[in-house]
């Protein structure tokens, strides 16, 4: 008998509310190591309750989820050191220049602070010319620019997308895009929670779908543009 795969994410059961709504309901999916997820529902649909969760920066009321063999619950820190999360919020420091705010991530992370090594790692998302520069004075694209070079930075198995897109230019898209082939290539398992059907689905192998917190979809990710992003849930596939 051939080795068991190990799923890269495994998610049971998971819910999770906010007072007495409960964003998420009875979450169960699986991810295979190495493929790109997108998600996609209306906003407060529970996409990004569902990426928090799975970052353990919040905790499910309900059911469990293990990543990379590491349950949620019992081992946080474990997969804290395996998931790097890129949220709706910068969390820059503003008045840090984009090379200081990389530094101290760097430190944290226990990476190399050299100023060459951290200006490689901007050129990477085309900041390199505003190295010097408060984030104060930065656009909301360049922030967010900012904020996927610190994901970069932690090299990540797990890597969780929250509206990647959101106040980018063309360039800022293309720029997501080719990060996410590098991902890709280097076997690093992404969920992209996106509005973005069209887009998303090009980059991504597997689609879901979620409504009101419930799991209403999944499948191939090239069938969610012609679905509409949101199927009914009696269609073919659908996982209530």
């Amino acid at each position: 008998m051939g080795a068991v795969t190990q799923e890269a994410i495994d998610v049971a059961g998971l819910g999770r509310r906010y007072g007495r709504r409960w964003a998420l309901v009875d979450i169960s999916f699986r991810v295979a190591p190495g493929r790109v997820v997108m998600i996609a529902g209306r906003n407060g649909s529970g996409k990004s309750t569902l990426l928090r969760v799975l970052s353990t920066a919040i905790r499910a009321d309900r059911g469990g989820a293990r990543v990379l063999g590491l349950d949620l619950a019992r081992d946080r820190e474990g997969v804290r050191r395996q998931v790097a999360l890129l949220g709706h919020h910068s969390q820059n420091y503003e008045a840090l220049t984009a090379l200081e705010n990389l530094r101290v991530a760097a430190r944290f992370l226990g990476r190399e602070t050299s100023r060459d090594a951290l200006l490689a790692l901007l050129a990477e998302v085309d900041l390199a010319q505003r190295a010097d520069d408060a984030v104060a004075t930065f656009s909301a694209g360049m922030r967010k620019r900012l904020s996927l070079a610190r994901v970069l930075m932690k090299d990540a198995q797990v890597v969780l997308l929250d509206e990647p897109y959101a106040a980018l230019d063309p360039p800022g898209f293309r720029l997501v895009d080719r990060h996410l082939a590098r991902l890709r290539e280097r076997g690093r398992t992404v969920l992209v929670a996106t509005h973005l059907l069209e887009h998303g689905s090009v980059q991504s192998d597997e689609g879901l779908v979620l409504e009101s917190g419930r799991l209403t979809w999944a499948g191939p990710a090239g069938d969610l543009p012609a679905l509409g992003g949101l199927p009914p849930a009696g269609d073919e596939g659908a996982r209530a």
